[in-house]
């Protein structure tokens, strides 16, 4: 099927989103509060302090279980990203690959290798069926995955040399 049967809404929508991560010729932009664009790690460490912020929204909303688990991956990944780039040459190109992060962090001493493989099998065997898979996700879990970004990100912020980033103190 081409772009020429398919609904004139989506292809304008499609053209805006495109426009808008382009940020041509738009002005003065509007950038979210409190991510911070000193260096790549901050950026990584406030971004997942913003996670966990929206996880902590949606958790007082009660029910959205499938959301509250994918922000939790994403802020766990953006907290080793923020350890990671912090604390060695790493770029934000290296972890491209989500499960790269989980596998970085015993690489650079963040985690030992049961851990970090331990939290890389989560993501694969659980954050692709919870995401993408048929299984509905329960509260349980959602709530397990809440407890586990925030303490690894507190425990990323806690072994960063330069302190004072995290919004979420």
């Amino acid at each position: 099927m081409n772009s020429g049967s398919d609904p004139a809404s989506v292809l304008a929508a499609l053209e805006r989103a495109q426009d808008a991560f382009e940020m041509v010729g738009r002005g003065r932009m509007e950038f979210e509060e409190g991510i911070s664009a000193d260096s790549d790690w901050k950026t990584q460490l406030t971004k997942a302090c913003r996670l966990l912020e929206v996880v902590d929204t949606l958790q007082s909303q009660d029910g959205y279980y499938t959301a509250v688990i994918e922000v939790c991956f994403g802020a766990i990944e953006r907290s080793i990203e923020a350890y990671a780039l912090s604390m060695t040459n790493d770029t934000l190109q290296d972890f491209q690959d989500h499960q790269f992060s989980y596998e970085r962090a015993h690489q650079i001493g963040l985690f030992e290798k049961e851990t970090a493989q331990q939290m890389k099998a989560l993501y694969s065997e659980n954050r692709t069926e919870s995401y993408y898979g048929g299984g509905r996700p329960t509260e349980e879990q959602a709530e397990a995955m809440t407890e586990l970004a925030i303490a690894v990100h507190q425990f990323a912020v806690s072994q960063i040399r330069e302190g004072g980033v995290c919004l979420c103190d």
